[in-house]
Formats: C-alpha cells, structure tokens, sequence
C-alpha cells in the first residue's frame, strides 16, 4: 500500500507519485479479505486462499484491464468489499 501512495500519482491527494524510480505498472494489487472476496465475485480471482498464487492470478487479471496502472483498481476492490458489503 506505502509502494502505491509512493508512487502512483493521482492528481486527488491519495497517491503522492513523488518516487519516480519505480513505475506504476511495476506494482501489484494489495490482496486482503476484502479485495480478495470482490475479486472472485467478479471473476477476476478463482483461488480460494489469499496467497502470491492468487496474487499472481489477480495482478493478470488487473493487467489484462490497465497494463500500465493495475493498481488502480485496489480502491474500488477494497471500496466494494469493506463499504458496500459486495
């Protein structure tokens, strides 16, 4: 999560972007309870386990939507699964 503030840059406040040596494409989704069980509610995580398989899994998925900023979806997965009991 620090890697993603650190180095996506949003123009809202949230990510800084101010570490210009790592780019964004480099980084991959945070995996928790939350994003975990989004994520096979939409089809983008069939494993079960919360584990670097199933990250490995999600960041393709990711990759397939924005190849170039994966990480932008953590919001929203997180968003979905914590506010809005997805």
């Amino acid at each position: 999560m620090f890697l993603r503030w650190m180095v996506r840059n949003d123009k809202c406040g949230v990510d800084f972007g101010i570490w210009k040596s790592i780019s964004p494409h480099q980084l991959s989704c945070p995996l928790d309870v939350h994003s975990g069980n989004v994520a096979r509610k939409l089809g983008l995580l069939s494993r079960s386990q919360n584990d670097s398989k199933a990250l490995e899994q999600l960041d393709f998925n990711l990759r397939l939507m924005d190849k170039n900023d994966p990480v932008k979806y953590d919001f929203a997965l997180f968003g979905l699964g914590v506010f809005e009991k997805f």
